[in-house]
């Protein structure tokens, strides 16, 4: 497969093998949330943003596994790192109990580990202070930790945020705000305050700022005089730069300043939930660098292939037993694929090419002025369409499938596009007109 010349291909999707797949998997799996019957063929072609179905259609995938495959797939420079790697047994270890090494020194290893990704980490989130960094295997856990340490450190409420998507574990669901069906039933963690979250300018007039004491209505609830709250129970404050579930929502830049304020003033934990717009996916390395807003904790997963919560010493509990996982830091060849991802990032300019092409996917998307498209928004690469009814929306969503280009919904009537980071200006245009194409076929004409 030729990257600078393919193109996606599709004749019958799902076809009968495709079917056959889903058919034969879901006699055995939970019922869970499958987009559409695409089934990848791992031993077929697949470059970049394109990839091969067990059906031989070739598609153009704009999901990137939801932000969790940052260069795609089959990146070379990663496959030609991986495959000097003499695999060993277990490449699973116990990895809060052991430690594990390649050869060499550790400050240069030759085959990177979890030591030299937490590395990383520190120097990607130097500017905050943070120093120390506990990884896991998944984003919620990542959450849940980030949870733990701000409790341990004092308080027992939180902040979270309208339309706020944190994870499925339970810690995490209790700051769910997104979608009822994610929290029905389950108990919850008690002492969870919502707050509106502000991304327009209406919105921040409207919603967050107040005539209160504090002008904004964290502040009133927290002001020593008036306020019904005592900042002291207040664990720590949690919101996601940009919104994943909720809809690709950008926090309004005056709404983390007052935040940073309030940080200041009443020494509030900041928690940024980075899991899906983090590791360059908009431009910086983190989403919460465009705003002025300081984290007290980073969470990340997906892009970093494993689970890390990052923090500063003084937050982290020092009792051993406070947290620790099986599986923790354990996985070999997850943790190196995130230290060659984070080099592969700043060795290839990526995030210059993150902010190049998000400009460009972006521009083109809004100068056809589609009448169904209500706005088109995000950073970078985390890109949403929103539509004007969730019908719409649902009905794009198939018909750019059914042409090969894989996208996928968020909130209630959105549509998210999350290229590779190193996609090129081809197939920016090449997703651009699937999905234009895809809007028309599915808008009536007025004629």
């Amino acid at each position: 497969m030729d990257r600078d010349t393919v193109e996606p291909q599709v004749e019958t999707i799902p076809n009968e093998r495709a079917r056959r797949w889903v058919d034969y998997h879901h006699q055995f799996a939970a019922p869970s949330t499958y987009v559409y019957e695409f089934v990848w063929d791992t031993g077929a072609d697949a470059v970049g943003p394109f990839c091969t179905d067990v059906d031989g259609n070739v598609l153009l995938d704009f999901t990137s596994h939801v932000a969790a495959a940052p260069l795609g797939y089959n990146n070379p420079i990663l496959r030609e790192k991986l495959r000097e790697f003499d695999l060993v047994d277990p490449l699973k270890i116990a990895g809060q109990d052991f430690y594990v090494s390649g050869s060499g020194p550790p400050e240069d290893p030759e085959f990177p580990g979890p030591t030299q990704l937490m590395d990383r980490l520190v120097a990607m989130t130097d500017h905050y202070g943070m120093d120390r960094v506990f990884l896991s295997n998944s984003g919620a856990e990542a959450i849940e930790n980030a949870i733990k340490i701000c409790y341990a450190a004092g308080g027992h409420r939180a902040f979270t945020f309208e339309g706020a998507f944190h994870g499925r574990t339970l810690g995490a669901l209790s700051l769910n705000r997104s979608k009822a069906a994610h929290r029905r039933g389950f108990p919850e963690v008690p002492g969870v305050i919502s707050l509106p979250y502000p991304a327009t300018q209406d919105e921040y007039e409207r919603r967050w700022l107040t005539d209160g004491p504090g002008g904004n209505v964290v502040a009133d609830k927290l002001h020593p005089d008036r306020g019904v709250i005592d900042p002291d129970e207040i664990a720590f404050l949690i919101l996601e730069p940009i919104q994943g579930e909720g809809g690709y929502r950008v926090a309004h830049p005056e709404f983390a300043r007052d935040l940073e304020t309030l940080r200041e003033r009443y020494d509030l934990r900041i928690i940024a939930d980075e899991i899906q717009s983090g590791i360059g996916r908009t431009g910086e390395l983190w989403a919460i660098d465009h705003l002025d807003l300081t984290p007290d904790v980073i969470t990340s997963a997906k892009g970093l292939r494993v689970g890390a919560t990052i923090s500063r010493s003084d937050l982290f509990p020092e009792e051993t037993g406070r947290l620790s996982s099986t599986w923790g830091a354990g996985d070999l060849i997850a943790a190196m694929q995130g230290v060659l991802t984070i080099d592969i990032i700043h060795e290839q300019g990526l995030l210059e090419n993150v902010r190049i092409r998000g400009r460009n996917l972006r521009d083109r998307l809004e100068e056809r002025d589609l009448e169904p498209i209500v706005d088109v928004r995000g950073r970078g690469l985390m890109l949403a369409v929103e539509f004007d009814t969730k019908a719409r929306r649902d009905a794009v969503l198939e018909a750019a499938f059914s042409r090969g280009l894989l996208t996928l919904g968020c909130g209630y009537k959105t549509l998210r596009l999350l290229p590779p980071l190193d996609v090129t200006e081809r197939e920016i245009g090449l997703g651009v007109e699937l999905l234009i194409e895809s809007i028309e076929a599915v808008t009536p004409s007025d004629s």
